[in-house]
């Protein structure tokens, strides 16, 4: 096995891995409840949600700021923020890495869809309500989508390429696609890299609502996230932060690194369609799977596993499973593909990050995990969704789709190495 792929482009390979989510507050924890099948989904807690027509969401639980990252951090600084920091801490420890250690050849790329969105609605009514005196001098920093990064950085010593990207629900997986980038281009050895989101607000959720996107399943929340069934009327807002450690293949090794799997392809297209629903017949997303397998130097037959972008949208399963059958054609009906949003809701911007971890943990327990609350397929899904009951599978390659509002379409490939 050599430094490159073959055809010169640097190998890159996942060392490390951090999450904090609606399914548990680090790796193990979301994944064993991934695997069992447990949602993830139950009432708002961080605010009176009683006059929304949506009152329920995917929320971390039981994540105290204040004891993670003290008082005056956990004071200053926005959601996003905070989770970003505690799934960096869990992946660079995981890693081993000494990432001051190699300060200009770390990078950090870290994504969010929103940013600091609560921190924003509370300066917003504090203004209104109180005057400018009473809007935090935080504000500003706390918000901006590229806080994360910065943070992470401080706290770690990273001195390379910093910053974030931004392309709605696909920002984290361009993140780790780009991420990749950086590596190969030489600007760094190793890159901090992922997505964090904490939307779970009266401005977000209700937002949303005025969209007509969330489900309204108020009196069974826990079942509301439905993907590829025929009863789905909407997605599950989630929250949370997921963070992975990518490094040269050769870096790692040399350093003796724990190697979980390679991020073998990358593929990024463009609807150019519609500002929110995808494009019909899928074809941007068909394009953005044939560009991942093709840099991962795949065919079809290759895929053991499809992490779904399965949104429990009308619009979004009815085309993901088109652009499926069209990317993958006669091989697309005998690949399992689940959605894991059925568990942990839509992380948005960070959701591409967190499927990204659950897709490796896949391979390295050659294990699909299911699509709950899939009762009634849709006849327009027709594909094997896993549901309701994860199996065993023998799992080589992956790949995980990534769709924004906007036509942004992602889709990352994994290699299982020996």
């Amino acid at each position: 096995m050599t430094g490159s792929n073959g055809n010169g482009r640097a190998r890159i390979v996942i060392t490390g891995m951090g999450a904090i989510s609606p399914l548990g507050n680090d790796v193990a924890s979301t994944w064993a409840a991934c695997r069992a099948g447990r949602s993830g989904v139950g009432p708002i807690t961080q605010f009176d949600a009683s006059q929304l027509p949506t009152r329920f969401a995917a929320e971390v639980k039981g994540f105290d700021p204040a004891a993670v990252l003290g008082v005056k951090e956990a004071r200053r600084s926005s959601r996003c923020i905070q989770l970003a920091l505690v799934a960096a801490r869990e992946a660079v420890a995981d890693s081993g890495l000494d990432v001051a250690a190699i300060g200009e050849d770390a990078g950090v790329l870290v994504a969010s869809g929103v940013g600091g969105l609560e921190f924003l609605e509370r300066a917003t009514l504090n203004l209104h309500q109180q005057g400018v005196r009473r809007v935090s001098p935080f504000t500003i920093p706390s918000m901006i989508a590229d806080m994360p990064a910065g943070m992470i950085a401080i706290e770690h010593g990273a001195k390379g390429p910093n910053f974030a990207v931004v392309s709605a629900c696909a920002s984290a997986a361009h993140a780790l696609g780009e991420a990749a980038e950086w590596i190969r281009r030489g600007d760094a050895t190793a890159v901090i890299a992922g997505g964090t989101e904490a939307s779970v607000c009266a401005l977000g959720v209700g937002s949303f609502n005025a969209m007509q996107a969330l489900s309204t399943r108020n009196e069974e929340p826990e079942r509301a996230s439905r993907p590829f069934d025929r009863s789905r009327d909407g997605f599950v807002m989630g929250e949370g932060a997921a963070i992975v450690i990518l490094e040269e293949y050769e870096a790692a090794q040399r350093r003796g690194a724990h190697i979980y799997a390679e991020l073998s392809g990358y593929g990024a297209t463009a609807d150019a369609s519609h500002i929110t629903a995808p494009e019909p017949n899928g074809d941007g997303a068909r394009r953005s799977v044939l560009r991942a397998l093709d840099r991962a130097h795949a065919t079809p037959a290759d895929v053991g596993y499809i992490n779904a972008h399965g949104t429990s949208t009308q619009l979004n399963d009815a085309a993901e499973t088109r652009a499926m059958k069209a990317a993958l054609g006669e091989v697309a009906a005998t690949v399992p593909m689940s959605s894991t949003k059925s568990m942990h809701g839509h992380l948005l911007g960070a959701a591409g990050a967190l499927e990204a971890i659950i897709s490796v943990l896949a391979i390295r327990d050659q294990f699909v995990p299911p699509t709950i609350n899939l009762e009634e397929p849709d006849p327009e899904c027709d594909l094997d969704y896993v549901p309701n009951v994860g199996r065993a599978q023998r799992i080589d390659l992956a790949i995980s789709t990534s769709f924004g509002f906007g036509g942004h379409n992602a889709c990352l490939a994994f290699s299982r190495l020996d």
